[in-house]
């Protein structure tokens, strides 16, 4: 058996950012489930096991001073990568280790005790003895109180495609050559099959989305989602039980379809739900509901109950921003197997006070228009909020801490966008976390680093389409690719104007400019 023990290692993944894995935001998933959540305003810990290109890690370790940051993966191209960009941002809080499962759990490097291990995504795509030698890490190395988060493609929601998985394996098995080109000619294989009427693509219409994703999708992500031999997506209690050996205990998840503000609105499921007194039945159950195929679970070692007066008392220690324009905020949200539609009378009030400035939720439970709402309430909002994706909780630290680490690595993320669009997140000092940004946000906040005005729209306009030109890139208006400079440049005048207008008040409450 070679090192990469079936894994897919000649393709590098993604440079993904996943802020479940935020130190803060954990804290308060905690605590909104009613557990007692680690320090994070003082020195702590936090380990990455399979952190891929690093991205999640640096922005971590940038927007978190007080924090001791480690990742691990036993990539050697993931890992320069990753050292690179924390050296050119200048981190010295950070560490990367290229290493085995096996080589960790068995103690191969000298680690403190961690207050956060996080894994994204890699628990399913590994061996079951790199699974074991995973739960045998987090025994060894995680404190008593500490959380772990891990993110897994989960069953039932997978069951349609698995079929799917194991012919794109097994093609790509018998052809001895790079795994893009694997995947190229095992996906072009399956488009034969579906041309040809195959009964299991005729009769099983849940995979068409997947199907169309491995036309259109990234190659460097479709090889690690579908290539590795020991892929196999698990139920909740599998999870469960193997961390249990470790002495972990279920707490919550990270993703808006599980909270309770979430299912209430679904009455009969809810009670249903409620009649099922053992906890890793009950969340296996909520996966048929809603046919989940992505799970992001949070487990403590040593899990605390608090009573409501600590759950409020530490509930008002953390805050709420926006991370789109108060205009874009959608009160009906989305979630799987429905939508919840938000009180108007509550939310409103609240997206008014956080469009000036971000606040805590002691600071909103004493606006005049949500008087008589308790702080538990409210903190359902920022739950639903930061899930959806429209705002970010944070946690309020008793003093400012530093910001230039994140300051410098967003000038080097920034910097990367002239070459590529390889990182598409910033660190914010305010969050603790990173902040999603897209190609051109990178691109003219690169601008303004070079001392151009924010209202000189022309200089950054100018300075954009270089850097349009220079990638061979051309934007798109209304579904059509413009293809001149002189409609480039009125495209770049007019989306500039605006990221300007509603996006450099929100860079200036992150912290990060």
């Amino acid at each position: 058996m070679n090192w990469t023990d079936g894994y897919s290692s000649d393709v590098t993944y993604t440079a993904g950012f996943y802020r479940e894995q935020g130190p803060a935001l954990l804290d308060f998933m905690c605590v909104l489930n009613g557990y007692e959540p680690t320090a994070t305003d003082k020195a702590f810990a936090w380990c990455e096991l399979g952190c891929g290109q690093g991205l999640t890690a640096n922005l971590l370790a940038a927007s978190n001073p007080q924090g001791q940051f480690y990742a691990v993966d036993f990539n050697p191209a993931h890992i320069a990568g990753a050292r690179q960009l924390a050296t050119d941002a200048g981190l010295t809080n950070l560490s990367f280790i290229e290493d085995s499962f096996e080589a960790m759990a068995a103690g191969s490097q000298a680690l403190p005790p961690f207050d956060f291990i996080t894994l994204h995504g890699i628990y399913t795509w590994v061996s079951p003895e790199n699974r074991q030698h995973i739960v045998q890490f987090i025994a060894r190395y995680l404190k008593p109180g500490g959380i772990v988060y891990v993110s897994y493609n989960a069953m039932p929601g997978w069951s349609p495609a698995l079929p799917l998985q194991r012919l794109l394996t097994e093609h790509a098995n018998q052809n001895p050559m790079n795994s893009e080109a694997q995947l190229k000619g095992a996906t072009a294989f399956i488009e034969r099959l579906e041309t040809a009427q195959a009964s299991f693509f005729v009769a099983n219409e849940a995979i068409k989305p997947r199907l169309d994703m491995l036309k259109t999708g990234n190659p460097r992500y479709l090889v690690h989602e579908y290539l590795h031999t020991h892929w196999q997506p698990l139920y909740h209690s599998d999870v469960a039980r193997d961390l249990a050996v470790a002495k972990m205990q279920f707490v919550g998840l990270t993703d808006l379809s599980f909270l309770d503000i979430a299912l209430q609105s679904f009455p009969d499921k809810h009670e249903l739900l409620n009649s099922i007194t053992d906890s890793t039945l009950r969340e296996t159950v909520k996966d048929y509901f809603l046919n989940t195929s992505f799970r992001k679970d949070i487990y403590v070692r040593g899990a605390r109950n608090i009573n409501e007066l600590r759950k409020v008392e530490l509930l008002a220690q953390f805050g709420l921003v926006l991370l789109v324009p108060r205009d874009a905020v959608k009160l009906t949200v989305k979630i799987t197997g429905g939508e919840v539609t938000c009180k108007k009378e509550i939310y409103e009030p609240v997206l008014d006070a956080i469009a000036k400035a971000p606040q805590s939720l002691a600071q909103l439970a004493l606006l005049p228009a949500l008087q008589g709402q308790e702080i538990k309430a409210l903190a359902q909002v920022v739950g639903v909020l930061t899930t959806s994706g429209q705002a970010c909780c944070y946690r309020h630290q008793p003093e400012a801490l530093p910001k230039l680490s994140a300051l410098a690595m967003n000038r080097v993320l920034a910097a990367q966008a002239r070459l590529n669009d390889e990182y598409p997140a910033f660190s914010s000092p305010l969050l603790g976390n990173g902040v999603p940004m897209l190609w051109l946000e990178r691109v003219v906040y690169d601008a303004l680093m070079q001392d151009l005005s924010a209202t000189d729209h022309k200089a950054i306009v100018d300075y954009a389409w270089q850097i349009l030109k220079s990638q061979n890139r051309l934007l798109v208006s209304d579904g059509k690719t413009l293809t001149t400079e002189d409609e480039n440049r009125v495209e770049l005048d007019k989306v500039i104007k605006t990221m300007l207008a509603e996006r450099l008040p929100l860079w200036q409450q992150w912290q990060i400019i």
